[in-house]
């Protein structure tokens, strides 16, 4: 159907704020290009490509064998789970939610979602350092606030700086999103790092902090991750902690991500999600009480592959004209910037202007699907996620140093 005038007036306006997931739009892109017979690799999605653990999968079986998957929920979470969560962010985090205080969502997307939705007036500004997660702007766009980025430098590792965040900070802030390990750099904060946002924190008693931990497993090279409440537990009062199954527990198509916050928060966002989703999927909500409480050993076994894939990445694209890659801490993402290529002509007599440019004339050329940094806020760049396999992400990259190659 072509959008004219009339049907662009039938939308609401809220709608003309925010655009598709890039990340999900390069996807959608590899697959059909691959439907249509096309040798491509796509390096867009960011999820493990390693499946579900037995263990869990059983545990969502016997749920719908033994009946319990049949009916609706409770609006936010079986309590379980939501017990289930408590146990987690005490044994990992050191923090202390009751049930009351936690909230079991469709994703953490849709927690994310609820939490600014029930939060957000127009006029009200929300930090969120770039680059950023994709949806991070467009969810407080969708809700009439204000989205105030704060650019990040490669030099620094791709970490804000407390005084950008001092200087970021007005009296409209009501939030900072705060992510580490990030997506979609893979940059991961040191508790000495998080102590020094928090401490900025401390001086703004009306800002929020809103801390998305869903790559909290996924870090390597003995790096510590720390929460920033672990780290100031003065903060607890004003800070929603977001996790999630998806990345750590290779769960990203059952749909289900969590979060603790102050009782009041939590009671509001189940109300909006009364009217929304309602419960996620039952049989996933009792995958995910063993996901928590059953074994964990699979999770290093997966990092240490994963820290294969990001040292193979790194060496081979740090060996690519135009190209510089830092070595991340975590998540399962590398950020080359590649404005060593700019200016060049590729193959098809188009010369790169943008890294959009870059990304479409390497997946024309080459095959290879990445994600442009500008969709993250911050370019000329790209993202790869490095969740394939190994012998397809060198090949992979053995296509990318042949494109840039091949650039005059």
């Amino acid at each position: 159907m072509r959008l004219t005038g009339d049907t662009m007036a039938f939308l609401a306006d809220s709608l003309a704020r925010i655009k598709p997931s890039p990340t999900i739009a390069v996807t959608d892109k590899a697959r059909a290009l691959k439907a249509a017979g096309r040798d491509v690799i796509g390096l867009g999605a960011g999820e493990p490509d390693f499946d579900t653990p037995d263990n869990i999968k059983q545990a969502a079986i016997q749920a719908i064998r033994g009946g319990k998957a049949s009916k609706y929920t409770a609006v936010d979470g079986i309590p379980e789970l939501k017990a289930a969560i408590a146990r987690k962010f005490k044994r990992e985090n050191g923090l202390d939610y009751k049930p009351s205080q936690i909230t079991v969502g469709t994703g953490g997307k849709q927690v994310l979602y609820n939490a600014l939705m029930c939060t957000l007036n127009p006029g009200d500004e929300v930090i969120i350092p770039a680059p950023y997660w994709v949806s991070y702007p467009d969810i407080v766009l969708l809700s009439g606030a204000t989205p105030v980025p704060v650019v990040t430098k490669v030099e620094d590792g791709f970490k804000m700086k407390p005084e950008a965040l001092e200087r970021a900070i007005t009296p409209k802030t009501k939030w900072l999103i705060f992510n580490s390990p990030s997506n979609p750099t893979g940059a991961a904060y040191t508790r000495a790092e998080v102590k020094a946002i928090t401490d900025v924190l401390l001086k703004h008693p009306h800002v929020w902090l809103l801390t998305d931990d869903m790559y909290e497993h996924l870090v390597y090279d003995d790096f510590a991750f720390f929460t920033p409440v672990q780290v100031e537990p003065s903060l607890y009062e004003r800070t929603l902690t977001l996790n999630g199954f998806s990345k750590a527990y290779c769960m990203t198509g059952w749909r289900l991500g969590y979060a603790g916050a102050p009782e009041f928060l939590i009671k509001a966002m189940a109300t909006l999600q009364s009217q929304s989703t309602t419960n996620p999927n039952a049989a996933a909500q009792w995958a995910g009480v063993e996901a928590l409480d059953g074994p964990q050993d699979f999770i290093p076994k997966h990092n240490a592959i994963f820290k294969e894939r990001r040292d193979l990445c790194v060496s081979m694209l740090n060996q690519t004209k135009g190209i510089h890659c830092p070595k991340p801490e975590g998540a399962f993402y590398v950020y080359p910037t590649c404005e060593g290529t700019m200016g060049k002509t590729a193959p098809s007599g188009k010369t790169l202007a943008t890294d959009e440019d870059f990304v479409t004339e390497l997946l024309e050329a080459e095959g290879v699907a990445v994600v442009q940094g500008t969709a993250f806020g911050l370019g000329p760049a790209f993202r790869i996620s490095y969740a394939t396999a190994t012998d397809v992400l060198e090949e992979a990259c053995r296509r990318i140093q042949r494109f840039c190659g091949s650039l005059r």
